[in-house]
C-alpha cells in the first residue's frame, strides 16, 4: 500500500535501514524529518536528499527529550529506527546500549504522545526470541534474552504496548531478522556479517566464522524491510495495530551456505575470489544458534508479501558493494 502526502519522522534516518526508508518515502511524495546523531549513521547516506525541499535533517540524539520533542512536531507518523545495534557491542558496553535503546526509546514515545502523533512504527529485533528453541519463530513465543541488546529490544516492545494501552498511540513493532543490502556499512568492529564478508572477499581476505558455520539465519533483504515498514505505516486494519511482527523471508541459510553464495556471485566479478577460504573459530557469546521466522502473522494482518529471497538479495547487494568498494 503506497503511503503519500504525509509528514514522517524517521529516527536514525541516516543509518542503513533509515536511509533506505527515507529514499522510498521521499519518492512517494512525503515530507521527511530525519533525526540522527551520526553515531552509526553517515552524512554521505543522506547527501542525495539534502537539496530536496521535502527533506529536513535534525542532527541530535534521542537521549535528549527536547530534541525528540522538536523532531515530532507536526509529524503524522513516527518511524523509529534509531538504536545501537550489535550483540557484541552491548556485551562490551551494556550501559550505553541501555541508555540509547531504552532511554531513547521512551523519550521518543513521550514526545510522540505529547505531539499527538497517532502512529509509532519501530524497529524491533529477532534477538527477542532469545533461547526459545521452537522453529520457526512465532511472535507470541519468546525465551530468555541472551544479551543486553536483546533485553533492550524486548523492553521496547513492553513500553510500546503500555503506551498503546495508556495513551491510545497506534504502535507496530517490526522484528527484523538479519537485514542486509545497499548502504549497510562493511567497516568497523560491529559491522554485520554480510557486508563484512563481502568486503573481505573482495580484498581476498578470509572471512572469520564463529563456530562451525552450521548456525543458520533468516537473512532478509532491505527491500522486504521497506515493504514491511510501508505496510505498517499505512495500514487501516484495526486488527493490525498495537502488536509486533516478524520481518523476514521465511527461509533459513547456514553461514557456510552464505559464504558459498557470496563467493559464487563475487567470483563473476573476480574469479580469484572463488579460491578464498573462510576461517572458523570459537562460538561467540550471546549468539543464537538458529533463527527462522514465521511470517504468517504479517501476511495475514499487514498483507506482507516479501519478494526477495537471499539469492535475489545477494545479487543486488553485491552489485552495489562492488561499485561502492572499488
Amino acid at each position: 500500500m503506497k503511503l503519500s502526502g504525509k509528514k514522517l519522522l524517521i529516527t536514525g534516518g541516516a543509518g542503513f535501514i533509515g536511509t533506505n526508508l527515507t529514499e522510498k518515502f521521499l519518492q512517494q511524495d512525503n515530507k521527511i524529518v530525519c533525526l540522527d546523531n551520526f553515531a552509526t549513521g553517515k552524512k554521505t547516506n543522506i547527501e542525495p536528499f539534502r537539496s530536496n525541499p521535502d527533506f529536513r535533517l535534525i542532527e541530535g540524539d534521542i537521549r535528549d527529550l527536547d530534541t525528540c520533542r522538536e523532531a515530532t512536531k507536526g509529524a503524522d507518523i513516527v518511524i523509529h529506527q534509531a538504536a545501537l545495534g550489535s550483540v557484541p557491542r552491548s556485551i562490551k558496553d551494556p550501559k550505553t546500549t541501555n541508555d540509547v535503546n531504552i532511554g531513547g526509546f521512551v523519550n521518543m514515545l513521550v514526545a510522540t504522545k505529547e505531539a499527538g502523533v497517532k502512529r509509532f512504527v519501530y524497529a524491533a529485533s529477532s534477538s527477542t526470541y532469545g533461547d526459545h528453541p521452537t522453529l520457526p519463530k512465532i511472535e507470541d513465543r519468546i525465551g530468555k534474552p541472551l544479551s543486553p541488546y536483546a533485553i533492550t529490544k524486548y523492553v521496547n516492545e513492553l513500553y510500546a504496548d503500555i503506551f498503546s494501552d495508556l495513551y491510545n498511540i497506534e504502535t507496530i513493532g517490526l522484528r527484523y531478522f538479519n537485514v542486509f543490502g545497499r548502504r549497510q556499512d562493511p567497516n568497523g568492529a560491529y559491522a554485520a556479517a554480510i557486508p563484512k564478508f563481502i568486503k573481505l572477499l573482495i580484498d581476498h581476505k578470509s572471512p572469520y566464522i564463529y563456530g562451525d558455520g552450521e548456525q543458520s539465519r533468516d537473512f532478509t533483504y532491505i527491500e522486504n524491510v521497506i515493504h514491511a515498514n510501508e505496510l505498517a505505516a499505512s495500514t487501516t486494519n484495526p486488527e493490525a495495530l498495537n502488536t509486533v511482527y516478524n520481518v523476514a523471508f521465511g527461509e533459513a541459510t547456514t553461514v557456510n551456505e552464505l559464504i558459498d553464495v557470496l563467493k559464487e556471485n563475487l567470483s563473476k566479478f573476480d574469479p580469484d575470489i572463488a579460491k578464498v577460504e573462510a576461517v572458523k573459530g570459537d562460538v561467540r557469546k550471546g549468539d543464537i544458534l538458529h533463527s527462522l521466522a514465521s511470517i504468517e502473522k504479517a501476511k495475514k494482518l499487514l498483507g506482507y508479501n516479501p519478494k526477495y529471497n537471499i539469492g535475489d538479495g545477494i545479487k543486488e547487494a553485491i552489485a552495489w558493494y562492488w561499485e561502492y568498494l572499488k
